[in-house]
């Protein structure tokens, strides 16, 4: 079997990785050595149960015209699926882990996809350049031109590729972005020791081995430490959670509040880092090969805290305890569209229903509903038709739907975090905010005006 890379990007209505949904799709299917062999684009339709972010419109600058001529996010979301679950795929691109690929796990879920065999299934698996690229900039920098805002090193794509001549083409266009992440990747491919052994952190047996070597002091490297921590945090080992077996835990050691840690105020005092197999943050040993960044303040400030948590045994032990112990809190009346961890996996029987779903015609997907004894597969299987297929609902189905689309009006439909699905009205509030600070291009002020159009519509 043929391993490939997928590099990838997708541009967003919003953030919320339940409720938003990807307008912008790129990607470019490469060989090991980097050589491309195919590249893909979709343009996909705002579904109606859609409420887009003025801020996410002012950075993409897709417009509405533009999204009427999309295909159909359910169309648009099985083609993906197929690319991403292509055998031997490894999926990459730049900060994919932080958010595309969450964002497009939730995507396929809600549209009756499996979300996660991508991550293991027919030798698939993923990348994501950025954590790689902090590695470089912290123990390889030369070769690249390292951005800086104000004085401050950044890290972002559209400034590396700005100034290392990556790609031509509007940052947050997603095919500029990944032309633009490829073209990074073969930069810092040259290094091809250094390229190999990152490579292995997004291997699970690699990670597995790596994590093994380590002894309890570490340093974890990801991107969302910034660029004054120099994108390190100092941390302790407390080993696997109890419950969800992909994770190990780390305590953060250069934190001033660690001290002040008494047996009831622990969930306030410690922060841990859940570190699972094969994804960032990346660990490193604590040890003066990689610890040359970190200043005396912070030397003075960890050696402080592990001497008093020798120091306070009983203490350190409750702090294991409950890290290991600490279970995610299960809403109350969560949307089915934002249970997919609170839901679990599927059996195989819903899953071949599901599958036969993705193979019928319209007409025999309508009919097909009636077999969903999941109440929750049911319910999405009718919005999917009320999304994408409205035409073909019966009556009572189309009014599930509506009822549906009144729900997010009156702010009774919430994600697994407990945040409310966005409103119209929010919208307009954001967009008159915008507009009344007077910063905005002629462009930008004429997206917000088409946007306030479409809410009132």
């Amino acid at each position: 079997m043929q391993k490939t890379y997928l590099f990838y990007d997708i541009e967003t209505s919003g953030l919320n990785k339940c409720f938003d949904q990807a307008l912008q799709f790129a990607a470019i299917r490469t060989d090991l050595e980097l050589n491309e062999l195919e590249r893909h684009e979709v343009l996909i339709k705002l579904n109606p149960d859609t409420v887009p972010s003025p801020q996410a419109i002012l950075v993409h600058q897709l417009t509405f015209e533009q999204l009427k001529t999309g295909m159909c996010e359910y169309e648009a979301m099985r083609e993906i699926h197929q690319l991403f679950n292509t055998p031997g795929t490894i999926t990459v691109g730049y900060n994919t882990l932080g958010f595309d690929d969450e964002f497009l796990r939730f995507s396929f879920y809600r549209n009756l996809l499996t979300p996660y065999t991508h991550q293991y299934a027919n030798n698939c698996s993923r990348m994501d350049l950025y954590p790689i690229t902090v590695m470089y900039y912290l123990f390889k920098p030369d070769g690249v031109i390292w951005p800086k805002i104000a004085e401050k090193t950044t890290l972002k794509l559209e400034h590396l590729s700005s100034c290392n001549k990556l790609a031509n083409g509007r940052a947050h266009d997603a095919m500029a972005d990944v032309v633009a992440t490829l073209a990074l990747a073969r930069l810092l491919r040259q290094e091809r020791e250094m390229w190999g052994y990152l490579c292995g952190y997004f291997d699970k047996k690699t990670d597995l081995e790596r994590l093994a070597k380590l002894t309890s002091h570490a340093l974890l490297v990801d991107g969302s430490f910034g660029a004054e921590k120099f994108y390190q945090r100092p941390v302790l080992g407390l080993g696997m959670h109890n419950h969800y077996k992909n994770q190990s835990l780390w305590l953060q050691l250069d934190s001033p509040r660690l001290v002040e840690t008494t047996l009831d105020s622990i969930s306030k005092t410690t922060f841990v880092y859940r570190k699972r197999f094969a994804e960032q943050p990346l660990l490193l040993p604590l040890s003066q090969r990689f610890d040359k960044y970190l200043s005396d303040d912070r030397r003075e400030l960890i050696a402080g805290n592990i001497d008093w948590l020798q120091k306070n045994p009983q203490v350190f032990s409750e702090i294991v305890c409950y890290h290991k112990e600490y279970k995610y809190p299960e809403i109350l009346n969560i949307d089915v569209d934002a249970a997919l961890y609170q839901n679990g996996f599927l059996k195989d029987t819903e899953l071949e229903l599901c599958n036969y779903f993705h193979l019928a015609s319209l007409p025999e997907k309508v009919e097909l509903i009636k077999r969903f004894t999941n109440s929750n597969l049911r319910v999405q299987a009718i919005r999917v038709l009320g999304r994408n297929y409205p035409e073909v609902l019966p009556d009572n189905y189309r009014q599930e739907f509506i009822n549906y689309l009144n729900n997010i009006k009156s702010g009774v439909v919430i994600d697994y975090r407990g945040l409310v699905h966005a409103s119209f009205e929010g919208v307009l509030a954001e967009i008159k905010q915008l507009q009344e600070t007077g910063n905005l291009s002629a462009m930008q002020f004429n997206l917000l005006e088409e946007l306030s159009k479409y809410t009132q519509f």
